[in-house]
């Protein structure tokens, strides 16, 4: 006579089966989503510009990847450094928080760090003496144009950056809203070194600038 399994115990074995996926399918989503985490917050993030202030660097609708650990680990609490990396260099374009409000990310490019003397003459930018380089394809716009109360983006200093701190500008000097007007950036503040431009789309156009893809930004 052929034994007959009930139905009862072979819905309990489908169900087991079920569960057992569902869970391996569970742990498979858990383990990416932590993953992802611990990359966007300590080794790399994705950021769009949305202002014209690093123009030509940058463009509007850009897409660039920040290298985060490069300066370090920090706590994303409190900003507390986990692991020394090496400090920002002149020359280099960083995201940070923005001082005056810590919901704001801000990208400029560094031009003076700690114990450096900043000075602008004329729109010409002096650090310790020598003159800093304007930055590729910069444009100035003509000062008449301009309300006075903006007018210390062309003279400023000779000023002093503080220790653990840097001056900061855009490479579009005349339409930038960075250290001349607002004063430091503490290196607390720094989130991370920008790399490459991976997607770039133009909001005037409404089309990709296939041209901009994987730029490695300098």
């Amino acid at each position: 006579m052929k034994s007959i399994t009930p139905p009862a115990a072979t819905g309990n074995g489908a169900d087991r089966r079920l569960g057992a996926i569902v869970w391996e399918y569970a742990q498979a989503i858990i383990i990416a989503l932590v993953l992802a985490m611990i990359i966007r917050t300590f080794v790399v993030q994705a950021f769009e510009i949305p202002s014209g202030s690093m123009i030509h660097t940058l463009l509007i609708g850009d897409h660039l990847l920040v290298n985060k650990f490069i300066y370090g680990v920090r706590n994303p609490f409190n900003n507390e450094l986990w692991i020394k990396g090496q400090s920002p260099h002149r020359g280099d374009i960083i995201v940070f928080v923005y001082p005056l409000d810590p919901s704001k990310d801000f990208i400029k490019r560094v031009i003076g760090i700690g114990g450096d003397t900043v000075e602008i003459v004329n729109k010409k930018v002096y650090v310790n003496g020598k003159l800093f380089p304007d930055p590729p394809g910069v444009q100035y716009t003509d000062p008449r144009i301009l309300p006075a109360s903006v007018q210390p983006r062309d003279n400023m200093g000779p000023i002093v950056v503080p220790k653990d701190s840097l001056f900061v500008m855009g490479d579009n000097r005349d339409q930038s809203y960075d250290s001349r007007f607002w004063g430091f950036v503490p290196l607390k503040n720094v989130k991370g070194k920008a790399l490459i431009i991976y997607w770039s789309w133009n909001p005037d156009n409404f089309k990709p600038r296939f041209d901009r893809m994987f730029k490695i930004i300098k």
